[in-house]
This record gives structure tokens, sequence and C-alpha cells, in this order.
């Protein structure tokens, strides 16, 4: 009998045995079949490090691919504390090549830490010192891959480019708009150590850091580049207090320039103060527009019929009496019996007081909002502008009237380009923008596109066909004739602004503007530029910006690759002018003949024979008064 109870609780104890066997043999299954990647995992972390690789920020394109932001690869400083065996050696060492106190240098290596980047001292180290570091052969110093933001065109663009910190976070501009795009995902060296720190003899393994993608610009680097040389002429011309420039595409918002002054250098933006570095004044600035504004009162008046332009007229006396305000012209004793065609041609003040009486406030005012005042224009860059307008319930009289030409509001440079945009462009206003395409970075291929976007038609397309006509003749035969050029439509509006401190108007401080368009007919570019201040010149736009604008259009005209217009209207020549003459196609004359025909032109002959047989320049060419004309003479 107890020889039985001893052989029960022996196979008891023996079917305890095989279940818990049992259970360990499930458990380790299930632990190598289903837990192993995670356990492996954490076992991994308790026993590697990880040595940061950065990765490269995407590239910033103009609109034809070239590089306007891209990267230069720099080594930066890493240390693993438990590694440095000689730490008095280290310390030493590493704060002689890093110009740094032994002090500063004994905190980085003693620290307790599995890594240390010595920060900021051993960030972005130059190919000397990186070479120094590694030349010393120390255990437990790294050097590891750093990408440092690198601007190729130094100034250029800078305010809509930005900056980035020394994080390569950015931190302005298109590289802080667009910094989720930018940003790439950083990798790292991988290695082995044990729970002291010690390095093991395993292989090192390699993460590949994913580079951020590119983002293609709106900008022609030609026009831009247009922009920026005469933008430093000014500067040097009359040492203004601000200046800035800016060229749309007036059919679909595309922004193919925008600069100003002051600016910066974007690989060095530590040197500039804050106000140089955020304020991008195309957008940001706000002022009185001057008569640049008057493009925008006339469209609403011919839309309306409220006047028409050429069988309409006005007399100008030389001032207005507006209740007890007196609006005068810039004229002395004005400019007497007019059309309205020619009141923009003469930017005649008491002309468009009257447009804008026989506007009414309600329907001038409509028409501000309509094409966008007071609001911003939606560009796809932070730190813009709204501009001011007056409340309806604010204006009488006197606001009306100085509203119509362009004083007592305050609008935006980006503003004013994207209304002038919608008055030439058939009526269309679109939102402006900067940034055309996100792409992949290893295919190219676009992942984000920006289109154009229509806000809404302002003006119908037959005002706008009589708009562009008179700001061609505003340029022809007005105040803009130093921006015409022969053979290329050229349409446009002077403005002189005057600005305002503590409520009051300055004396001989002024906003010299101009607004412009090419090629007039139909239009591919819409040019504006402004000059704050400017010293030591005529206080007329037609002496500072028109000049300027001109060699601007000339490139913008090359960039754009426009062809010359017919049905030109010809230039009222000013007393500077040299007349321009078509020259005659002589071939087959002979010398006799042609002495009349070429006599505006200096003449050359070569070769022997009684008749033309070829001549330069061609028959139908227009050029100055004098320009040689070369004759080839054969039988």
């Amino acid at each position: 009998m107890f020889l039985r109870k001893i052989d029960k609780r022996i196979k008891i104890f023996l079917l305890i045995l095989l279940f818990a066997f049992i259970l360990i043999i499930l458990k380790v299954f299930y632990v190598q079949i289903f837990d192993y990647k995670k356990l492996s995992s954490l076992a991994n972390d308790l026993w590697s490090r990880d040595l940061p690789v950065e990765a490269n920020r995407g590239r910033i394109l103009d609109r034809n691919g070239v590089v306007l932001a891209d990267n230069l690869t720099t080594t930066s400083l890493v240390l693993v504390p438990n590694q440095i065996k000689d730490k008095k050696r280290a310390i030493k060492e590493l704060a002689e090549i890093l110009n740094v106190s032994e002090r500063e240098m004994a905190v980085h290596v003693n620290k307790v830490t599995s890594i240390e980047r010595v920060h900021p001292e051993g960030r972005r180290l130059s190919y000397e010192v990186a070479e120094k570091i590694s030349a010393l052969n120390l255990e437990g110093v790294y050097l590891v891959k750093e990408s440092k933001r690198n601007y190729p065109y130094g100034k250029l663009l800078s305010h809509v480019l930005g900056y980035v910190g020394i994080d390569n976070q950015g931190l302005s501009g298109l590289e802080l708009q667009y910094d989720q795009y930018l940003t790439g995902e950083s990798g790292a060296i991988k290695y082995f150590s044990d729970a002291k720190g010690n390095k093991l003899n395993l292989a090192d393994v390699y993460l590949e850091p994913q580079d951020g993608m590119d983002i293609q610009l709106t900008i022609d680097i030609n026009i831009q580049k247009s922009l920026e040389r005469e933008l430093d002429n000014v500067v040097d011309m009359f040492s203004p207090e601000m200046a800035l420039a800016v060229v749309m595409n007036p059919n679909t918002g595309e922004i193919y320039g925008m600069s100003s002054r002051p600016n910066f250098d974007p690989n060095h933006y530590q040197d500039y103060k804050t106000e140089e570095l955020s304020r991008n004044l195309p957008i940001w600035a706000t002022y009185e527009p001057g008569s640049t504004q008057k493009i925008v009162t006339t469209a609403a008046a011919v839309e309306e019929k409220v006047v028409n332009l050429d069988k309409d007229h006005f007399y100008d006396g030389g001032k207005v009496k507006v209740d007890t305000a007196v609006i005068k012209c810039w004229k002395a004793g004005g400019h007497g019996s007019q059309t309205f065609m020619e009141v923009l041609q003469n930017s005649c003040n008491p002309g468009f007081v009257k447009m804008g009486q026989l506007l009414g406030k309600n329907r001038l005012f409509s028409y501000l909002d309509r094409f966008g005042f007071g609001e911003k224009t939606g560009i796809d860059l932070s730190g813009e502008g709204k501009g001011i307008i007056f409340p309806l319930t604010s204006v009488g009289n006197v606001e009306l009237a100085t509203t119509a030409f362009g004083q007592g509001i305050s609008v935006t440079p980006i503003q004013q380009v994207t209304a002038v945009s919608a008055v030439v462009n058939g009526g269309y206003l679109y939102t402006p923008y900067v940034v055309k395409n996100v792409l992949e970075k290893e295919s190219g291929n676009v992942i984000e596109q920006n289109n154009k976007t229509l806000v809404r038609k302002v003006i119908s397309t037959e005002t706008s066909k009589i708009m562009r006509r008179a700001l061609e003749n505003v340029v022809a035969l007005g105040g803009g004739r130093s921006a015409y050029i022969d053979g290329y439509r050229i349409g446009g509006k002077t403005g002189t602004a005057q600005k305002v401190e503590n409520g009051q108007y300055l004396v001989n401080n002024y906003i010299m503007s101009f607004m412009s368009v090419v090629p007039a007919n139909d239009p591919e570019a819409v040019l504006y530029i402004a000059i704050d201040n400017p010293k030591n010149t005529a206080m007329l736009s037609s002496y500072t910006t028109t000049p300027v604008a001109r060699r601007i259009l000339l490139d913008i005209i090359e960039a754009l690759g426009i062809k010359k217009q017919k049905n030109q209207i010809e230039k009222e020549l000013e007393w500077s002018d040299i007349p321009v003459y078509e020259v005659p196609n002589v071939i087959g004359k002979s010398k006799e003949d042609v002495k009349e025909l070429l006599s505006n032109f200096t003449v050359e002959y070569a070769g022997s024979g009684e008749k033309i047989v070829d001549q330069s320049p061609n028959g139908g060419t227009r050029v100055e008064r004098d320009t040689v004309v070369r004759l080839l003479l054969g039988s």
C-alpha cells in the first residue's frame, strides 16, 4: 500500500515535470518565432551606438534648373567619452586644434553620455581642422559627415530664399516655408559596445540618410540677375533708404524676379541685423502708391463707362478745390483742355479727382476690393503685408479725391503688381507664387505642383484692351518716355508718392516708382520698381526709375525671347533723344541714287562697281541717326 502511494506521487511529479517542459518548449518556440525581432531590437539598443550621418537638404532651383541653394559636405566632431582612454591628451590636443579652452573641452570629454556632439566649436569643421583631428588617432574621437547649406550666388534672391540655422533648419523665406519638404532624414553609422562603452569587435552598420526633396521656383535667374545689378546701381547712384523690384507673369501669377535693398548674404546671415534678414520689402512694405494707382482708377472709370478716354475732355487749370482742400497739378498753370487719355499720359491729379467724383466712393472702393487691395495676395512667402484702405464710412469728398490719384491709402508692391497684371491680361486677378514644383530627389519626378489660381475676373476683356493701349501711350507720349524701346511695345506709368511721418507729409522725401508692361499689346511680363528717397537727383520718376526700368526690360525681352512687334506708337522725342530711322533697301541702286535715301546715316562703301549688291544693316532695320550703313559695290 505504501509503495503504491509512492508510485502515484512519482507519476504526478513526472506529469508536472513533463507539463513544465512542454511550457518551456512552447515559450522558447514563441520567443524564437514570434518575439525574436522585438527582443533582438531591445538587445541591440543595449549594446549598439549610433554616430549620426546628416542628410543633405533639398536643393532650390530656378525655373530652368539652375541651382540657387545647395549643400557642401563638411565634418563635425563627435565623442564617445567611455572609449577615450587618454582623456588628458584628448582634452589638451582637441582644445588646441579647435581654439577653445581646455576647461571647455573637458566638459565634453568627461560628460556622462554614450555620444557627445561637440557643439558649436566642433560643428562644420574646415578640411584643415578635420585633418588635424583625424591625425591624432584618438580612440572615442570620431569625425562624422555633416551637410552645410550653400548659396552659390551669395545675396541673389536672398529674402525669397531665406536662410538656415546651424542645424540646417529653415529660419526664413522659402527655407522656412518649405522646410518640411527640404529637410531630409538623417542616417547613422551603427557600432556595438559593451556596458562600459568599450567598442566590440563587430562590423559597423551603415544606415544611409535620405536627402530632402528639391523645390523648383518660377524665378528666372537671368531676370533676377538683372534686378540685382540694377538695384546695386540704384544704391550706388542715389543712396536711397530702400529700393525694390518685382517681375511677374501677368497671365499666370508666376514671379520671374524679386529683390530689394537692403539685402543680405544667407551664407553669413549672422553678420546682419534682424530687420535686414526678415523684411522682404516687395511683399512686406506698405506705402502710398502715388500715380501708379491711377492705372486702377482709370480701369474702373473705363469699365463703368463714366469716361471715354479718347472722346471725353477735361480742362485742367492747374488746381481743383475739394471742400477745404486744394489739389494741385504738378504742372504750374495746368494742362488746359485734354482728353482723359491725355489726363493719364500727363498724370494730371485734377483730372483724376474728376474721375473719382464721376465714379463715386462706392464704385471706386468696390474696385479697390476687387483688385485685392486691403488684403493679402496669398503669395507663398511669409511676412506679407495687407496695406491700409479707408473704411467706406470714413470716406468723404477729400478721401475720395486723394484715393483716385493714389494718396491717403497704403498698399504693398506685390498688391500693385498683381492688380496691374489683372488690368492688362484681360481682366483676370491671379494669386502670385514663387514655387513651381516639389521634386523627388532621385528621379526628379514632380510630387507637388503649383498652377495658376484665378481669384476673380475684375474688368472686361474690352476694358483691358483699352488700358493696354493707354499705358503704351504713356510710354510713347507721356511721362514714361525714358522706358521706350524701339521695336518693342512698352506700356507703363510713373509714380511719385509723398511719404508720411507722424501724420505729416515730408518735404522733398518721395518714393519714386514705375510700373511697366512688355509687350503692351500682348503682355508677357509686368515690372515694378520703387526707390525710396533717392538723393542727388531730380524728384521725378522719369529721371530715376524709368531709365533703370528700361535696362531691366531689355533683359526681360532677351530672357523671355520676346519678338519685335508691329504698329508701335512713335515716341514723342525729348531734347536728349537721338531720332530713329528705318534703313531703306538700296540693293540694285547706284551710288548716286542712295545719297538722298541714306542722308540720315553715315555711309561706308566697299568693293568696286556701279551698283549696290549688298548692305548692312538690312533694309527695314530701324537704327539711330548717323548709324554707319555699309554698302558693297559690284557689277
